[in-house]
């Protein structure tokens, strides 16, 4: 049996899934993907990373503002797709579509499901200060992350990894455990286990207002909050009026008081120990490195950063 297939993603996490599907020779009939969108300045209109892999090889792709409605249900339903896979789609499939593919619809959510169900699993792992994260491969039922898995894996976190680097970890992990899967659903071998809903935690989209560092905690809450929102949306300070980025960042042992800059490397005072900015980007500007930032700026020693 040859699956015919409908993918469903966005960014840059979806690409690894899409490739690996490929050089199986899965059988592709389209892609959806989110429409183009307006850069932060208006300036530019960006194409998701899927859409440009789609052209770049020449695959047949949607990219429609909305699902729900009956015109994109009549074209999804003509598809007639034996398998539905979603990876960072960024829309809610409608419950009309749940029940159009033969085998359904399967995702690869960042998370050991049932723990970080939502939007932000990753994000909120790192933050959260976890030892653990990981990948898993489910069903999509009506809720949100509540279906049944049919495999997963976990890797340890280091807390000198960023979310983007994580993010990479496990874009490669899932698309692995996809083709493991499908094969297994191809063979009839594939079994879903149901989530046990009571130990379930949320991953909630970020929210901007909660991106602001907050130097009242000690240093490996702060250096969580850096790298869990590196590099988008960021973790930020201001220091005269200007707003900088850290987006990445070592714990330090010394002390002095929250927020304040303790040396001129850019060693900043935590609740306890401290943090030293290894990367960062000023407002407007490109990011750099902490060296490269201080051949031509400064940030004063002794300073208070808000």
């Amino acid at each position: 049996m040859s699956l015919k297939i409908v993918f469903m993603g966005t960014p840059e996490f979806s690409i690894p899934a899409l490739e690996k599907l490929i050089e199986n020779k899965f059988s592709i009939l389209t892609i959806y993907t989110q429409p183009p969108k307006k850069s932060e300045r208006g300036q530019k209109i960006n194409a998701s990373p899927i859409e440009k892999f789609s052209i770049k090889n020449k695959i047949n792709f949607r990219n429609p503002k909305k699902l729900d409605n009956d015109e994109e249900f009549k074209i999804f339903k003509g598809l007639s797709p034996d398998l539905v896979i979603v990876v960072a789609y960024g829309k809610i499939i409608p419950k009309s579509f749940l029940n159009v593919a033969k085998f359904g619809f399967i995702n690869i959510h960042a998370s050991i499901l049932p723990k970080w169900r939502g939007a932000a699993p990753i994000q909120r792992a790192i933050m959260n200060g976890d030892k653990k994260v990981g990948v898993s491969i489910m069903k999509i039922n009506e809720k949100l992350d509540t279906g049944p898995v049919l495999s997963s894996e976990e890797i340890k976190l280091n807390q000198q990894e960023t979310c983007d680097e994580i993010e990479k970890k496990l874009s490669k992990i899932g698309a692995n455990l996809l083709i493991e899967g499908l094969k297994d659903i191809e063979s009839g071998k594939a079994k879903f286990v149901d989530q046990i809903h009571t130990e379930a935690t949320y991953a909630k989209k970020i929210n901007k207002k909660e991106t602001k560092i907050n130097w009242n905690l000690d240093a490996n809450k702060v250096l969580a909050h850096i790298h869990g929102l590196s590099s988008s949306p960021g973790a930020w300070f201001e220091y005269e009026n200007e707003r900088y980025k850290i987006l990445r960042a070592n714990k330090s042992e010394s002390n002095g008081k929250a927020g304040c800059v303790i040396d001129k490397n850019l060693t900043i005072a935590c609740k306890s120990s401290s943090i030293k900015i290894l990367e960062l980007q000023r407002q407007g500007k490109k990011r750099q490195t902490a060296e490269e930032f201080l051949h031509g700026n400064e940030i004063k020693d002794g300073s208070f950063l808000n």
